[in-house]
């Protein structure tokens, strides 16, 4: 196609892949997608189990928190996609979309006209292309592959041994009702993963008013006279050149990158970019506020035998397991490991559920997760505070692009963050403690005997929570009125004519769930918004 576009899309997450494909549904729109990273070549991207893998390593940023107060002052790592796709090319493949009471407070306590859950459930269908489930609460025609798991045993054992805890079972946590335990289901297709790129952005990719580049670093949005004309962009194979867009800029690098790229472009708290030394364009103090993010404790038991996907970690395991998925597309490697879940109540008087558990069918699966014995197997539970209170930020290190941010997220900042988590454990541990799963466990490891009290169970928090991948708000939405809203229900920065921000940091407030599914829908809404169907 010619030099020149209509949209350019920074970030090639999955919230940029929607835009991708449907702005460029109208041919004489061109968009251009840029992406910091490189392309999902890696063969263990596209493997279900794969995930565990891709958590550190060079598709991701290399973050860490800031030391985090009020958890031992631990610098956490803090995984960030680096790679098309984002975060859809390396989580754990985990469907689930949220309460409809999250959407229902965005639009009527916090300012998001437009955005209850029965003025964004179309979107949801509309992007899912469920293998299982149809009606009212499902697509089955959408980019974005949706299939249930051939759970392995110890996630059955862990369903049954929710039930006998008292948390009744769900065999889907995406209709219309949400708490209960249950397997998951994955953003999988035929045993493979279905990211973003894979479900919205290869297909289109032949269009030729698309243009996709990867490795193409964006060190800042120009702005003149108060309107985003287009960025400033380096790669090793161009250097330093500037791009233009005709219509407007979208923002799409998720709720780090893109608070980073508006405080880089003298976008945000007048304060902060003086004292890093970037000129105010526009005085926008809630950029980089508002972080908010799921803080996961994770509870580990060593099993009396191999029963779990730990058993695949020999080498003739492995190679066992390789040849089955390369024969028949089964077995353990099209596992994401976290298959199992729960939706339950540390507070029963909540009107909602206010924790999520994870069951992974292994342990130690995780960068900087606990693991048991070498040789041994065991599994992992982790849990966290579904609608967290703390609220952190994210910071320029300095006015030079390539320096990562400073990401603080407050971790159990606030009393009842820590009240709530702790509850998760303690269910975590009762859960573990059920028959279904007692018979296969030699020992709780994480947390041993010792953690009796409830101040023990404060210290375990603290000790080995972490993030759970979930980062959001950090450029929220709102109304006029609202100080510390950055952009308008229609994903307009205020202040800066033909800017959008189209990603996870425009949630006012975190979602009780995972949060790709909602990042998705917030694609297919921007899309529609932008190109006036909305």
């Amino acid at each position: 196609m010619a030099e020149g576009y209509d949209y350019i899309i920074v970030g090639g997450g999955s919230a940029g892949c929607v835009l991708a494909n449907r702005l460029t549904e109208v041919p004489s729109v061109r968009v251009l997608l840029l992406e910091a990273g490189g392309k999902d070549r890696h063969p263990l991207i596209h493997m279900p189990v794969g995930f565990a893998k891709m958590t550190t390593g060079p598709h991701t940023w290399g973050l860490t928190t800031a030391p985090q107060k009020h958890a031992n002052n631990r610098e956490i790592p803090y995984a960030q996609a680096r790679v098309i796709g984002g975060g859809s090319s390396i989580n754990a493949e985990v469907f689930t979309r949220g309460h409809p009471s999250d959407y229902d407070r965005w639009a009527n306590e916090e300012g998001c006209d437009g955005w209850a859950f029965e003025d964004i459930r179309e979107y949801f269908i509309r992007s899912e292309g469920n293998t299982v489930f149809a009606g009212e609460w499902h697509g089955t025609d959408g980019p974005l592959g949706v299939s249930s798991l051939n759970a392995q045993p110890m996630t059955l054992a862990f369903v049954q041994s929710c039930q006998e805890r008292g948390i009744p079972y769900n065999p889907d946590f995406n209709g219309a009702v949400q708490e209960g335990a249950g397997v998951y289901q994955t953003t999988t297709k035929n045993a493979r993963r279905c990211s973003a790129a894979v479900g919205y952005l290869k297909p289109v990719m032949h269009r030729k008013n698309l243009t996709v580049r990867t490795d193409a670093f964006v060190k800042r949005v120009d702005i003149k006279k108060g309107r985003a004309t287009g960025v400033d962009v380096w790669s090793d194979k161009t250097g330093d050149e500037t791009l233009t867009a005709d219509q407007e800029v979208l923002l799409t690098t998720g709720a780090i990158g893109t608070p980073k790229l508006m405080l880089l472009s003298g976008l945000g708290p007048a304060a902060h970019l003086r004292d890093i030394g970037i000129d105010v364009v526009q005085d926008l103090p809630g950029v980089g506020e508002n972080l908010n993010d799921h803080f996961g404790i994770d509870i580990v038991g060593e099993l009396n035998g191999h029963y779990s996907l730990d058993k695949y970690n020999k080498p003739h395991w492995a190679l066992w397991a390789g040849l089955q998925y390369l024969a028949f597309g089964s077995g353990p490697v099209a596992s994401n490991v976290v298959e199992g879940g729960a939706f339950w109540y540390a507070d029963e008087a909540a009107a909602s559920p206010d924790l999520q558990f994870h069951f992974l069918a292994g342990a130690g699966a995780e960068a900087g997760v606990p693991s048991v014995r070498p040789g041994a197997s065991g599994i992992t539970l982790n849990s966290y505070t579904l609608r967290p209170k703390t609220r952190g930020t994210v910071r320029l290190r300095s006015a030079d692009p390539k320096a990562l941010p400073v990401v603080d997220p407050n971790f159990l900042g606030h009393p009842d963050d820590l009240k709530i988590s702790v509850e998760g454990v303690k269910i975590s541990r009762e859960i573990f403690s059920q028959p279904s799963l007692q018979k296969f466990i030699r020992a709780i490891r994480f947390p041993d005997d010792t953690v009796k009290t409830q101040e023990d169970y404060e210290n375990y928090a603290r000790q080995y929570g972490r993030t759970s991948y979930h980062p959001t708000c950090t450029c929220k939405m709102g109304a006029d009125s609202d100080p510390m809203a950055v952009v308008d229900p229609q994903l307009r920065v205020r202040g800066v004519d033909g800017l959008r921000i189209c990603d996870s940091s425009v949630m006012p407030s975190l979602i009780g769930s995972n949060t790709n599914a909602p990042t998705i829908m917030i694609g297919e809404k921007a899309a529609d918004m932008i190109r006036g169907n909305r």
